[in-house]
């Protein structure tokens, strides 16, 4: 099955502390997505992959902010299932494609994904969404492009969420607000299993 229609929303992880990395997947299982994207934004980012990955199989953990061929490789030996780009390369693509696991790659152009279509690849992120034109934009690229399917990241928060899955051309959002900050802080795990619950809802 697609990366993309495996739950609604995909949580985008950013952890600093590598102990709150399993009690934050099971709060994200828990409430209805079993897709977690644990981004390369922090030091723990790779320690934090690999403990979701063995300690809580329930999930599917992959690795966002994919920059670097040296990113695949290490992502996938902690164990990430899939990968995510925030842009692509030539030889980004290639190591991805090159990966063994599932991977979107990152688009924000016609042209890019146009790019991406010539080498048969299909589901794309489309990232920085609300930046880089949101949900006008993606209803635009469905007429020439309508065999694309996007998994839109940046800026999108659970009240803007329905409006790009209600698009044709938009399979699952990514979602940063499923873990605030301050819940992580204090250790609020009832609070994002209810955020995650709200956003499985949301289909």
């Amino acid at each position: 099955m697609s990366l993309l229609d495996l739950a609604p929303v995909i949580p985008v992880v950013v952890i600093e502390d590598v102990e709150t990395a399993v009690p934050i997947a099971r709060a994200l299982v828990a409430g209805g997505l079993p897709v977690i994207e644990v981004t390369l934004r922090t030091p723990v980012a790779r320690e934090a992959i690999a403990r979701i990955a063995d300690e809580v199989p329930e999930a599917m953990v992959g690795a966002g902010t994919i920059r670097t061929t040296d990113d695949i490789a290490a992502s996938v030996a902690a164990g990430a299932r899939f990968l995510v780009s925030p842009g692509t390369t030539l030889s980004l693509v290639e190591a991805m494609d090159s990966s063994g696991v599932p991977y979107l790659p990152g688009a924000a152009t016609v042209s890019e994904a146009m790019a991406l279509v010539e080498r048969g690849i299909k589901e794309l992120k489309f990232f920085p969404a609300e930046a880089a034109g949101g949900v006008p934009y993606l209803k635009a690229l469905a007429g020439p492009l309508p065999d694309v399917r996007f998994c839109p990241t940046g800026g999108i928060r659970v009240n803007t969420a329905p409006d790009y899955l209600a698009l044709p051309n938009v399979g699952c959002v990514g979602g940063t607000w499923l873990t605030p900050a301050d819940a992580l802080a204090g250790r609020d795990w009832a609070r994002v299993e209810k955020l995650a619950a709200d956003a499985a809802a949301l289909r």
